[in-house]
């Protein structure tokens, strides 16, 4: 497996099909939600991915700050179904928070957390900022990280 960040400039056409691919294929397709997937935060994005072969086993993106919310954040978080289970998931994000800090620079991190995976993000260290809200239909609740 081989982990990749590229920022979205630096992404082949190859790599953002696969990307999207999976995206939809996770947010759209398997949670049954019709939503616009391209919402031009790519743009200012770094994408995080663990890809085998060709195929994409786990992605998020980094939003850069001022783009999402003021603070950096973290969106479109998946683990391809049949990779899910086994830890890909905490190094996705693990990884993410390691680059925010060090790369970036950032000392917070927000993002939008689906409501069933409140405990992950808990164990990583964001803490709920907001109530519990529906976003395309689905419970979500606003976390945030801040750095120690």
């Amino acid at each position: 497996m081989e982990w990749k960040i590229n920022h979205f400039s630096e992404l082949d056409t190859a790599e953002l099909y696969e990307i999207l691919k999976q995206r939809i294929n996770v947010f759209v397709v398997e949670q049954d939600c019709p939503y616009p997937e391209c919402d031009d935060k790519d743009f200012d994005s770094y994408h995080l991915y663990a890809a085998k072969g060709d195929k994409v086993v786990a992605y998020l993106r980094i939003i850069l700050p001022g783009v999402s919310y003021e603070e950096a954040s973290i969106g479109r978080v998946l683990v391809h179904r049949e990779y899910r289970g086994n830890g890909l998931g905490r190094e996705l994000m693990e990884r993410a928070i390691e680059y925010i800090e060090e790369e970036l620079q950032e000392d917070s991190i927000r993002l939008s957390a689906q409501e069933y995976l409140l405990d992950f993000y808990k164990s990583l260290g964001f803490k709920t900022v907001s109530d519990t809200y529906l976003e395309d239909g689905i419970p979500h609740v606003e976390m945030l990280y801040k750095s120690k």
